[in-house]
């Protein structure tokens, strides 16, 4: 997990691309909400999922209302979750 997710927060589901190159991970929070973050991986990270948006600290009421904001700020995640 980045450094930039806290430590409490649980991963609930993981999207990728078929390239396995990018991701976005739908999280809950203790307090009972949820959020999304976008992830890369590249070669010269050694294979790291780096975060490239600030989209986690965006809270939602659910999983659901945190992938309809992600289908709609992350270009690529539409095509993965219709597939």
């Amino acid at each position: 997990m980045s450094s930039r997710l806290d430590p409490s927060w649980s991963v609930q589901a993981s999207y990728e691309t078929l390239e396995a190159d990018h991701c976005v991970d739908v999280f809950s929070r203790p307090n009972g909400t949820f959020g999304f973050e976008e992830f890369r991986r590249d070669l010269e990270d050694m294979g790291a999922w780096t975060p490239i948006s600030y989209f986690s600290s965006h809270e939602y009421l659910s999983p659901e209302d945190a992938i309809v904001a992600g289908r709609r700020l992350v270009t690529w995640l539409d095509s993965v979750l219709d597939r």
